[in-house]
């Protein structure tokens, strides 16, 4: 739908959605299809689904080999410090620095994707359900506030959003990773099922299964299954993983009842003391650099943890001189992420007649097995990790070197190095009132917006924690026939994980909360905020399927509240 702004009439909706991410698009799809004409903003440019300029090309089209010129390189000194984003193949997804700068305390690696779906285009895809010690953990162990919700109040809402985004696993019957609606798994390979095996053997509190993912492995939805390419950041063209350009925003679209406005940069909450209600947002045209300001009976805030607490920081009133919603104080703190980076590798002398076929963009899942109970239990750290990993083929490219004719040489570029595996944890980190962000007026980004200072980092029980990651992933490989098998610990700072948490999070007093149990704001009941921003622990899970449930269940409440006349 054309968007114009010719008066307020024009500029009211019945809901405003902030954002086009995994929440975002979610927001936008629950609200329209419940019948609300709803106003979906998106400060970054617009990309409908199929705009993936890079998704078909080889690596000897994208230039340089797909690496970055030394001069490109200068905007993004943070992001390149990561060695993880920024290639010709999917620079087009991330900001730069120079333009959108940020400061730190203490180092934090913000990764930022700003454009129509957000990074639903670029996760991982790794969806797994929190259990019910993730809900708990906070009220047993005293850290951080009580969640105001449990696992059984959110257990329908995961089965409703997995049956609609599609998530491929395999069922294991486990209590602290609950089985979901699952689309038929994706399959280990013989050196992964060898260490299924051997794990099952020797260690009877752990489990290796098949990743749970977003990736399609039949067609679902209208959308095509996994071609096993393996480019999933550049963006799929046959839908075959959940994002909302391809899924959610589509079906809002459908209804009729969407209006997408992109390069619309939202700045401010605007309060209305009379009402005590949120009765809209300010935004400025990032083309045009103009001011809009539009209105409606629900707002949702879905920009990421870090880009929804900075409009409620931003939006400063009589009512709120903290920030929007901050009477406890607690907005911008309790910053999370997880912990990775820790783990072991090793090679597999063994199956050197076996391959695999495709790219699986997927790998091995090893469930949390630590501080649940009885033996499990730890007295150096609480909570727990699980790990991710998978085991490949050396790549036959190590075998050329400048010397070298005849058959065998030609034998040694053509056939496959030997199996060789890495186990990677992802650990929980803990909610810190310490662990914070802040606004910094003094920096400002290209539209002359304060910018975000960081000051959050890994503590001792998370130290702690990375000890077992490394020394149990050995155990485990070691146990089941590898060789060379060597431990790993290398720097990784908070934000590196992509998982921001908690800077606005869920609780059941205001005084040490920003939200309630149904993620309204506990001083302005008419804005929700769903993303990460509303986390109260972080577990050791990937956490979008948790927001995607949460953002689900928020929307059916809303519109449940607004046709009361409770908002």
């Amino acid at each position: 739908m054309y968007f114009n702004s010719k008066g307020k009439e024009e500029n009211t909706f019945d809901a405003i959605v902030v954002g086009t991410g995994i929440s975002g698009g979610w927001a936008a799809k629950e609200l329209t299809e419940k019948g609300l004409k709803t106003l979906v903003l998106e400060r970054g440019r617009m990309v409908k689904h199929g705009d993936y300029p890079t998704a078909n090309k080889e690596i000897w089209e994208l230039e340089n080999q797909d690496t970055v010129s030394k001069e490109e390189a200068l905007d993004y000194q943070k992001q390149l410090r990561t060695n993880y984003t920024i290639k010709p193949s999917t620079k087009h997804w991330w900001v730069k620095d120079t333009e959108h700068p940020y400061s730190e305390v203490k180092r934090f690696d913000w990764i930022r994707g700003y454009h129509v779906g957000g990074r639903s285009l670029l996760w991982g895809r790794q969806s797994y359900r929190w259990g019910p010690q993730d809900f708990e953990a906070n009220a047993k162990d005293g850290h951080g506030v009580d969640w105001p919700i449990r696992y059984e109040q959110l257990a329908s809402w995961y089965d409703y959003v997995e049956e609609f985004a599609g998530i491929n696993g395999r069922k294991e019957g486990l209590k602290q990773l609950p089985d979901g609606k699952f689309l038929p798994q994706m399959h280990l390979n013989c050196v992964e099922e060898h260490l299924r095996d051997k794990i099952a053997e020797n260690f009877t509190d752990r489990i290796l299964t098949i990743g749970r993912t977003a990736n399609l492995t039949q067609a679902h939805k209208g959308r095509g299954s996994c071609q096993y390419r393996n480019r999933c950041m550049r963006g799929c063209p046959y839908g075959a993983y959940f994002s909302s350009n391809a899924s959610t925003l589509p079906a809002a679209e459908a209804t009729g009842n969407m209006t997408l406005r992109p390069n619309s940069i939202v700045h401010e909450i605007i309060y209305d003391k009379d009402t005590k209600r949120a009765k809209g947002v300010r935004i400025l045209d990032a083309e045009t650099n103009q001011t809009h300001e539009y209105f409606a009976k629900i707002v949702f805030l879905n920009a990421s943890a870090i880009n929804s607490t900075w409009i409620m920081m931003n939006s400063k009133s009589d009512r709120f001189p903290n920030g929007f919603g901050n009477d406890s104080g607690e907005l911008g703190h309790n910053l999370m992420d997880h912990h990775f980076k820790v783990g072991a590798s090793g090679r597999f002398p063994g199956f050197d007649d076996k391959y695999y076929k495709g790219r699986r963009p997927n790998g091995i899942y090893i469930p949390r097995y630590r501080n649940l109970g009885g033996k499990t239990e730890r007295k150096d750290y609480v909570r727990g990790f699980g790990y991710q990993g998978g085991a490949s083929r050396t790549n036959w490219k190590a075998y050329v070197r400048e010397l070298g004719f005849g058959k065998d040489f030609k034998d040694e570029i053509t056939a496959p190095g030997p199996w060789q595996m890495g186990m990677t944890g992802f650990g929980e980190c803990l909610p810190y009132h310490e662990n914070k962000m802040m606004l910094n007026t003094e920096l400002l980004d290209k539209f002359g917006m304060p910018t975000v200072t960081f000051d959050c980092e890994w503590k001792e029980n998370e130290m702690n924690m990375r000890v077992d990651m490394a020394n149990d992933a050995a155990e485990m490989l070691e146990a089941a026939g590898f060789k060379d098998v060597k431990t790993n610990d290398r720097e990784q700072a908070p934000g590196l994980g992509i998982h921001e948490m908690g800077t606005a999070r869920m609780g059941r007093n205001p005084k040490t909360s920003v939200l309630n149990g149904n993620n309204q704001v506990h001083a302005a009941k008419n804005v929700f905020v769903t993303d990460g921003a509303c986390m109260t622990s972080a577990a050791c899970q990937n956490p979008s399927l948790t927001y995607m449930a949460l953002t689900a269940r928020a929307a059916d409440f809303a519109v449940s509240e607004l046709k009361k006349g409770n908002l």
